[in-house]
């Protein structure tokens, strides 16, 4: 299983009420609700990825997330998922806003447009690279806004998000991101993961 998902699922208390936004398929919500004793629904875009949900007797809503978040009463979850869907929104910010309302603590996870090879790629093709976490064309590409893990971190800083918990994964390889390793991180992992709240 991807060792993202097991980030997440340690992020996340048991008996606690959980909301993926962009849940895809419902690979995580699948994952999640084998390993955790929680009560997982999930939000999607897609018509089909909802009814491979539905398929796997998962609860979805098919919705845009972008406009249907303020649906959901304040507090209504206790953990908010958002597995590296937020450089897809045109306005990331209101979704941020809308994940820490409607949920006592989110999860955010960014592929990391600053990672090294991602960088040297750039640097030396001139083209926009393809990576494991970035699979599209630039054409095709659902990637609105690129991110990097200084930049998201760097956003919850200047906006007083509390970031309960910073990691950065690389090569299945957990690390800490903090104030004095946030540039080499920044550098060297392909993703990054994080806990935030109000």
């Amino acid at each position: 299983m991807k060792q993202e998902f097991k980030i997440i699922s340690d992020f996340i208390e048991i008996n606690t009420r959980v909301l993926d936004v962009g849940c895809g398929d419902g690979t995580l919500m699948e994952y999640l609700k084998t390993n955790k004793e929680i009560d997982i629904r999930g939000i999607e875009i897609s018509k089909s990825n909802s009814q491979k949900c539905v398929g796997k007797g998962l609860t979805v809503i098919e919705g845009d997330a972008e406009k249907d978040l303020t649906q959901f009463p304040d507090g209504s979850f206790d953990f908010v998922i958002l597995s590296q869907t937020l450089q897809a929104f045109l306005n990331p910010e209101t979704v941020i806003q809308e994940l820490l309302r409607i949920g006592k603590k989110a999860i955010v996870t960014v592929p990391n447009f600053g990672f090294w090879k991602v960088r040297l790629h750039l640097l030396i093709k001139g083209t926009m690279p393809i990576t494991k976490n970035l699979p599209d064309e630039w054409y095709n590409t659902p990637n609105l806004h690129m991110c990097t893990i200084k930049d998201f971190y760097n956003f919850c800083y200047n906006r007083e998000i509390k970031l309960d918990k910073a990691l950065a994964l690389h090569n299945e390889k957990i690390s800490s991101i903090n104030e004095v390793n946030l540039n080499i991180k920044n550098l060297s992992a392909e993703l990054g993961i994080f806990l935030i709240e109000r």
